[in-house]
């Protein structure tokens, strides 16, 4: 069976690139994830790891859609080769069932991680010259507007602090705080 594996990083993404190219090779069961990358905690992942069995064919359309770093890749391939599930990559036409492919996966997976390593330094610079430039000042501060109310209510007595954090849907921390900010 051939299984496709499409993931973008986040919800608002589109996947639909990803799909087309799995209906025409022919994917009988597809999963899809709408989550970063970086790591492997991702659910259709798991569930398509788990699903995988001997003679199915793992289909991905780039390995970059795959995982971000070389250590997840290889464990990821490793567990699938364990199972006897080939592993193909459509960009980088990659198929582990040949010598050359699995070293070809090997040198892509450590390409695609210092890929997202470049990213990332990049974010971080442009973060750094926004901020010297006075254009980035982090995220803004989100302020209930019934906060005082609430907050007066606590110190009062007349509701818990547990009651105030539901109210003010605000975790303990968060709550605390911003009720020592507030004085």
């Amino acid at each position: 069976m051939k299984i496709g594996y499409v993931r973008v990083s986040t919800a608002e993404q589109n996947t639909a690139r990803q799909e087309v190219l799995m209906k025409e090779l022919g994917v009988e069961h597809l999963y899809v994830d709408r989550t970063s990358g970086k790591n492997t905690d991702r659910p259709e992942l798991k569930k398509m790891m788990t699903y995988a069995r001997q003679g199915d064919t793992v289909i991905v359309e780039s390995i970059s859609r795959f995982a971000r770093n070389t250590r997840d890749l290889l464990d990821l391939v490793e567990q699938l080769t364990a199972k006897h599930v080939e592993f193909v990559s459509r960009k980088e036409a990659i198929d582990t069932t040949t010598p050359s492919g699995k070293f070809m996966l090997t040198v892509f997976g450590a390409v695609a991680e210092l890929e997202r390593e470049y990213i990332l330094q990049r974010q971080r610079e442009g973060i750094e010259i926004a901020k010297c430039q006075g254009k980035y000042t982090g995220r803004k501060p989100v302020t209930h507007p019934d906060f005082s109310r609430v907050t007066q209510e606590w110190r009062s007595g007349q509701i818990t602090a547990a009651a105030a954090m539901r109210t003010l849907s605000m975790k303990p921390s968060t709550f605390y705080r911003k009720v020592k900010q507030l004085r």
